[in-house]
């Protein structure tokens, strides 16, 4: 499989790794940083307009950029028909056979999904991050790096879990909401605010996707 990813950042190093690491190959990186098209090594490199010059059956894109709120942009930007967006999974990560997981996702390394668990669109579940049994996470949400969910767990659109974070079982997080890296979430939390502590509090409510 081909690939081509939309935003040429740090993420979007991790993900050409997991690309290569899956066997596939990564043909070009956009970027609206990039005034004109030129050619980078192996990789056809310039503005995200190029896309549409780049599509074809054998080519899958994905949106390399870990804001959640712009990767969304992107999407709604784009426009593209669902069947050109792909699913990069690491191949050191574990997913059980009864998981579901949509188009436009990235599964970095080590990361475990467990029985049931639903994972949406234009998803990052970061490097080895835990999501357990019956959870569901929704689209463009972000789970970062080491954190884990366990059982029941409902992520909705657009919301970031920091880093290292833990989520107690059945715990409902709302949507575009921020929980600090670090933090227990022992209760619900409502959509955009950002939440940080053990336990888990309400610092500040979002008045905008960029708080």
């Amino acid at each position: 499989m081909n690939f081509v990813l939309i935003g040429d950042s740090g993420h979007g190093k991790v993900i050409a790794d997991c690309i290569q690491a899956g066997g596939h190959h990564l043909i070009a990186k956009l970027d609206d940083k990039y005034l004109s098209s030129f050619q980078e090594g192996p990789y056809k490199k310039g503005p995200i307009s190029m896309i549409k010059g780049l599509l074809a059956e054998d080519i899958k894109v994905i949106i390399s950029i870990g804001h959640n709120a712009i990767r969304q942009k992107i999407v709604d930007r784009l426009q593209l028909s669902i069947e050109y967006y792909g699913t990069v999974i690491h191949p050191s990560a574990i997913i059980s056979p009864t998981a579901k997981i949509g188009y436009g996702t990235v599964i970095m390394p080590n990361v475990v999904i467990n029985a049931d668990s639903v994972i949406e669109n234009h998803v990052i579940l970061n490097t080895g991050c835990v999501i357990e049994h019956d959870c569901t996470i929704q689209n463009f949400a972000h789970i970062s790096p080491g954190a884990v969910l366990t059982g029941g767990v409902l992520v909705q659109e657009g919301t970031q879990i920091g880093a290292r974070s833990s989520v107690n079982p059945t715990m409902q997080i709302g949507k575009w909401s921020m929980i600090g890296a670090g933090s227990a979430v022992i209760n619900d939390i409502p959509d955009n605010v950002t939440a940080v502590g053990v336990p888990a509090k309400i610092i500040k409510e979002r008045r905008s996707l960029n708080d």
